[in-house]
């Protein structure tokens, strides 16, 4: 039953808050339940209140009667006050408070309680005792909040917002101690439970209790503007032609609230229906049409649950590209899927999304993924029923079925014109019924009869029925005709070099490729792999999804798949995945030496006959390219390593170190790292295995890992020394040195990093050098030597612009300013600040980008010149919010004085 909304929103039946299996009693309950609310009524008659619809029973309520609302309408009540009188606020949401009497849905078995509307009722809850906390503080009565606080805070044990409001609470009532020890045991369960450490919130209310003398310092929080968001925006191409499926498409946008959807809950759709039917298609079209009524943005991945490589994409992978999309800095990642799907449904919270979860092998593929928030909507495909989404999250089901005559001609007049398929309606029939009705076998043979406007359709439905298929997996008993025929019949139509490109393209391990990469694939330069590539996207075969990028549907992949084992030996097959595998080593490759020409990567083994890797001129170019191809590298890496090159797999997964480390994709670096460093022990070769360790190890660094990282760079620095491997040692020592950084052992970072600046020097390496000499004069200055600072970054300056390194000179005048501002040399620092940020607003870098503005300002204020500081302060704000980073709290206590120099600006 619905009782979460008023007036006739929705209908939920008994099966969906008890699964599949509906108690025998429920219709007498219902009875009971009918006869107390009317006790006059009438066995069978039509009540007031409790009323039969769609297969179920609603509540009709209003305001004055169901506590829910009730409590609604006072929480908006005292946000309508609460600028005006917090006070006042304080009662009305104290009151609201107090109707409730425990969980939602508190008698109810475990399953029933797992229903997403109870969940949202319950977040609302937890939202009010929020405002009331604030509230409270501001009018200086904190003892009013506290016992629902404390309550919320054991019910809640890792919401940073409430445990904050909590500690600002009690320490505003006098219990000061207490305070801090809800803070200690926080940040203890965040860190083991997340792997995170407190956020701005938490950690800015334990600044403010120990920076207060008495409660009645203790205040909360000064309230910010909403950090800027940027709404992704992910939906593949819409098919301009769509035909059919009217009632399908009716049906579903009715789920999604005909004109709005529902703000007081969130709509899971689950499209099913076998391969080929139109499911992606549907899905696509329908997030388009709807797509205006999603403010927030439009997210969609394709989960590849049945692709026929095996490359099934993993919940955690998909999350944390949503989190990527979505601005969340890669250092606020918590480890674990479900962390990291916990702190997807937080940034979703409050905000209208449309989410499309593509191809999905269950329900248990999925559940990380759906968002927990009021008024978004979620679209999931799959040939798996989902019942799982239906029982558990009320998904709302719609099968497909492939088109009916009817529905399979309107289809070919969609895309060959009415005049030519009412001239020969039998044959059009024909091939609607030899294509089993699928959309997407009827696409393939549309578009070879589009290509052949003069060929009769009768011809065409010949060519079709003589023709064979193999299609084995993807035989199904509904379909009246193995569907691989015609795919057969369709590849058959191409040229001889076109149809070898196709079955050799399902060799190819990512979701997607490049013109590039298919070249690589075929053994052919771009020039004449481009216009086969054309042959395959004109007959649909192929399709190009995004501009540059192609890809198979699951069921043509397993087709060109038989075909490639049938028609092709295993040296043939391997030749080209030889080929494809080095196009992107050497790729990845030289976009190392583009965005870290300072390190140190092992030269790779030359390239086979046929590959012509990517040219890449610079570090934005090599940035695009890896980014374009970030998902076929991880699963590159996978494939190279399980097959027989797990020498190449090695040094491609260390090629992509300095990409990971820029664009902070630091849990897929850890993955591809800990393939690498497998793959190194089972090759047994020293060599490899300390450049494993060493990878790994930086990359849980990175993770906050400290305590698996630092061992294993000491054994690394270990392996290298017995190698007599100086330059290895000499990037290790860098990397231990950045370990103590974090540790807070500056003079211990100091001397790694001046132990790698002597065996650079020994080496002659001059890149090399000129990238430590910076770090050693940073820490000069962090440790307040500043004048040995400016003689090792002024030195490195002059090596960083022989090399024309921009990114390491803006990071070194970054650490020249720093030291001139310290030395309080106003102009010089600015002068330093201007010329680092000159360089990287070229180079796109916005986080450091900010840090630098944030320094700026700090300056400024220190001339006396506070007009410039708060510009460049919120210069700095600015980025830091579009990038959703929790140093943008430190940057507002700058500009409303809260960073103990209050009245400063």
């Amino acid at each position: 039953m619905d009782t979460m909304s008023p007036g006739p929103k929705a209908s939920r039946t008994p099966s969906k808050a008890w699964s599949s299996m509906v108690p025998s009693w429920t219709r007498q309950h219902v009875g009971s339940l009918r006869r107390l609310l009317e006790p006059g009524l009438a066995p069978r008659a039509a009540g007031r209140w409790l009323m039969r619809d769609a297969g179920g029973y609603r509540l009709v309520t209003d305001g004055d009667c169901l506590d829910l609302l009730r409590f609604r309408a006072l929480r908006e009540a005292a946000r309508r006050v609460t600028g005006e009188s917090p006070v006042r606020a304080v009662e009305l949401l104290t009151e609201a408070l107090s109707l409730w009497q425990g969980p939602v849905a508190a008698g109810l078995p475990e399953q029933a309680r797992a229903h997403p509307a109870f969940g949202a009722a319950d977040r609302e809850r937890l939202a009010a005792v929020r405002e009331a906390a604030d509230a409270a503080l501001r009018a200086g009565t904190p003892d009013a909040i506290l016992p629902q606080l404390q309550l919320a805070a054991t019910d809640h044990p890792l919401d940073e917002p409430v445990q904050a409001g909590l500690i600002l609470a009690l320490a505003a009532a006098g219990r000061r101690p207490e305070a801090l020890g809800v803070y200690d045991a926080v940040r203890l369960r965040l860190a083991e439970e997340l792997g995170i450490d407190p956020g701005p919130e938490l950690r800015e209310a334990h600044e403010a209790v120990l920076k207060s003398a008495t409660a009645d310092e203790v205040s909360p929080p000064a309230p910010s503007a909403p950090a800027a968001f940027t709404a992704p925006a992910q939906l593949p191409y819409d098919i301009p032609a769509f035909t059919g499926r009217h009632a399908e498409l009716d049906e579903i946008l009715a789920l999604s609230g005909g004109a709005e959807p529902s703000a007081g809950t969130v709509v899971i759709s689950a499209i099913g229906g076998m391969a080929g039917v139109g499911k992606t298609t549907l899905a696509v079209h329908w997030a388009h049409r709807v797509a205006d009524r999603f403010p927030d943005g439009q997210l969609y991945v394709n989960l590849r649950g049945f692709d026929p490589s095996g490359a099934v994409m993993e919940p955690g992978e998909a999350v944390r590209g949503f989190l990527d999309a979505l601005g969340v800095p890669p250092d606020r990642v918590p480890h674990g899927v479900d962390a990291q799907a916990a702190l997807y449904r937080s940034v979703l919270a409050g905000r209208r999304v449309l989410v499309v979860l593509d191809n999905a092998r269950d329900s248990d593929h999925v559940r990380p993924l759906l968002p927990g928030s009021p008024g978004c909507l979620a679209i999931v495909t799959s040939r798996d029923e989902l019942s799982g989404l239906v029982a558990a999250h009320g998904a709302r089901a719609l099968t497909l079925r492939p088109f009916d005559l009817a529905q399979a001609r309107a289809f070919l007049v969609g895309r060959l014109g009415a005049e030519r398929v009412e001239a020969e309606p039998d044959a059009a029939d024909e091939i609607g019924a030899l294509c089993a009705g699928l959309p997407l076998a009827l696409a393939c043979v549309a578009a070879r009869a589009a290509v052949h406007p003069h060929f009769p359709l009768a011809a065409v439905a010949a060519e079709l029925r003589e023709a064979h298929g193999s299609l084995d997996a993807f035989a199904r008993s509904d379909a009246s005709v193995d569907v691989s025929t015609v795919f057969s019949w369709s590849s058959r139509e191409v040229s001889d070099p076109a149809a070898r490109l196709f079955r050799l393209l399902a060799l190819h391990p990512g979701p997607d490729f490049s013109l590039p990469a298919a070249a690589a694939l075929a053994g052919l330069p771009v020039r004449r792999t481009r216009p086969l590539l054309a042959e395959l996207t004109g007959l649909h075969l192929v399709t190009e999804h995004s501009p540059g990028r192609y890809a198979f549907h699951d069921l043509l992949r397993a087709h060109a798949a038989e075909l490639v084992d049938e028609e092709h030996t295993d040296d043939e097959r391997q030749a080209a995945l030889h080929r494809l595998h080095h196009h992107y080593l050497h790729t990845a490759h030289t976009a190392d030496r583009l965005l870290a020409p300072a390190s140190d990567p092992l030269p790779p083994p030359p390239a086979p006959e046929g590959v012509h890797p990517e040219p890449l001129a610079d570090d934005d170019q090599a940035l695009a390219w890896l980014t374009a191809e970030h998902a076929v590298l991880l699963a590159v890496v996978d494939t190279a390593a399980a097959g027989v090159q797990e020498r190449l797999a090695c040094h491609l997964a260390w090629s992509l170190e300095p990409f990971f480390d820029r664009r902070g994709h630091w849990h897929d670096g850890l993955a591809v790292q800990r393939v690498a460093l497998d793959a190194a022990r089972r090759l047994a070769d020293p060599v490899l295995e300390a450049r494993g360790l060493r990878g790994l190890g930086r990359i849980e660094g990175r993770l906050g890992l400290h305590g698996d990282a630092v061992p294993r760079l000491e054994r690394a620095l270990a392996l290298f020394t017995e190698l007599g491997d100086d330059a290895g040692r000499a990037h290790t020592h860098r990397s231990l040195g950045w370990e103590r950084d974090q540790q807070g052992d500056l003079p211990g970072a100091l001397r790694h990093n001046q132990l790698a600046l002597d065996l650079f020097r020994a080496l002659g390496d001059r890149a090399a050098q000129a990238s430590v000499l910076n770090s050693v004069g940073w820490y000069h200055a962090l440790l307040g030597e500043y004048q040995q600072a400016l003689t090792h970054c002024f030195e490195a300056l002059t090596m960083l612009q022989e090399l024309g390194d921009r990114y390491g000179q803006a990071a070194t005048w970054d650490s020249i300013a720093y030291a001139h501002q310290h030395l309080g040399r106003h102009p010089h620092a600015l002068l330093g600040y201007r010329n680092a940020l000159a360089l990287l607003r070229d180079l796109g870098v916005p986080y450091v980008e900010a840090d630098i503005l944030t320094r700026v300002g700090d300056t400024h204020r220190a001339m006396g010149d506070h007009d410039s500081a708060r510009t460049a302060w919120e210069q700095a704000l600015t980025l830091l919010r579009s990038l959703d980073h929790p140093d943008a709290e430190r940057v507002q206590a700058r500009l409303s004085g809260r960073d103990g120099h209050a009245g400063a600006c």
